[in-house]
């Protein structure tokens, strides 16, 4: 069996349907599942909905309302006949919506959450189905939450792996194309549960375990994995072939790769993983799987903006040493920085972090109160792995560089 991935910029209107139709009867689609993400920004859409049911409730309906058009939007395109059965199902999920709402007695932010943004989901694979079907392209609609059982860890919850594995096992049949949402799950109480960032990767890779599949293609809008960012780097080219490991690695550093709670399934069955193009289903496109590290091998660039870069020292020139350091990732783990580089001496301590919950400040008083503190804003962090001498002096042009380490594989640059 294989395990294909759409995600929502490949179903972001009618014309991404068909595309997927054509993607399908391009590579074939016997004995496939075919997990499919939310269409487009919907996710965030009904992230305002929410916002709105918290803060805003008189533009509740307005926003549910908002939703509901874009879906019926691309159902028109569609599908001529507006009496059509999908109407009706998907103008159901929007209503069961405003239900819940109604009904709602939760004060739990992250249990709505996991309530509202899942029909996101159930109307994208209601339409990609029922669209297969009018195409004469048979195929099951599974429910997703009916197989991948979580725990309550609303947005971001921890698969039940033995229930799980049973369920897919003895519910899913491996001869005919099946449709699935992806991102989606529920807890032990079938309450809708969330499986957090890349989640509908994460589901393909869930499906392809328990279902030992031969492979899983997550179908994009670029050839496949580059090894630069393109916004901001020139010449960017395709890598062919990467390692589940190397995979990790760039992931670990900031690459928008593949998640590492993706690959880790996959890796333990050896389940190779196709990035591919969904505008040229015929290319090659990238493989990780076990084997060589990565081909090319050349230096890959990854980079994070806005970080902030802390330079910290004793006021009495002792040293830096353990009950300092714990100290200091007691803080910071208490104001949820992420550490992406530490750096340190006898006397002096340096760590690059993200500020995304913006509690700097809180951070920096607590800091001040023990060690001389210096810090710069809205640094950036480069990485290169497998990086070359002409690779950093390429990188360092015209940048002022604050901190650099060089690894045997790796070195990062913090420049203003």
């Amino acid at each position: 069996m294989q395990v294909f991935k759409f995600g929502g910029a490949s179903v972001k209107d009618a014309n991404g349907v068909k595309n997927l139709a054509k993607v399908l009867q391009t590579v074939g689609y016997n004995d496939t599942l075919v997990i499919v993400s939310a269409m487009g920004k919907t996710t965030n859409a009904l992230e305002a909905v929410i916002n709105n049911y918290y803060k805003n409730k008189k533009e509740l309906q307005s926003s549910i309302q908002d939703v509901k058009k874009f879906h019926n939007a691309i159902l028109l395109d569609l599908f001529e006949n507006e009496n059509h059965t999908v109407f009706k199902k998907v103008a159901n999920f929007f209503e069961e919506l405003s239900v819940f709402f109604d009904r709602n007695k939760s004060p739990d932010y992250n249990f709505v959450y996991d309530q509202v943004v899942i029909f996101g989901e159930l109307a994208s694979t209601t339409i990609v189905s029922a669209y297969l079907e009018d195409l004469g392209i048979k195929n099951n609609l599974l429910d997703a939450r009916e197989f991948i059982k979580t725990n309550s860890y609303y947005r971001n919850a921890t698969v039940d792996w033995e229930t799980t594995q049973k369920n897919i096992s003895n519910k899913v049949s491996k001869s005919v194309l099946n449709i699935s949402q992806g991102f989606i799950a529920s807890d032990k109480n079938n309450f809708s549960t969330t499986l957090g960032r890349e989640g509908s990767d994460y589901t393909a890779a869930i499906f392809a375990y328990c279902l030992n599949a031969n492979s899983v293609t997550i179908w994009k809008d670029v050839p496949g994995v580059l090894n630069a960012d393109p916004r901001y780097f020139e010449n960017a080219q395709l890598l062919n072939q990467i390692s589940y490991r190397e995979a990790i690695e760039l992931a670990f550093y900031g690459a928008s790769v593949i998640h590492p709670k993706t690959l880790q399934p996959l890796q333990r069955k050896e389940i190779p993983l196709y990035v591919k193009s969904f505008l040229n289903p015929k290319e090659n496109g990238t493989t990780i799987s076990k084997g060589i590290d990565i081909e090319p091998k050349t230096p890959c660039f990854i980079v994070k903006k806005n970080q902030v870069l802390l330079s910290l020292s004793s006021l009495d020139f002792s040293f830096i040493v353990e009950k300092n350091i714990s100290y200091i990732f007691q803080l910071l783990h208490q104001y949820k920085m992420k550490v992406d580089v530490i750096q340190n001496s006898a006397i002096s301590f340096s760590v690059c972090i993200d500020n995304n919950y913006n509690k700097l400040e809180e951070l920096l008083q607590q800091l001040k109160a023990t060690f001389k503190v210096d810090y710069f804003e809205n640094v950036s962090l480069y990485t290169i792995r497998h990086y070359n001498q002409q690779s950093i002096k390429a990188l360092e042009a015209g940048k002022t560089v604050l901190l650099k380490q060089i690894f045997k594989e790796t070195v990062q640059i913090v420049t203003k």
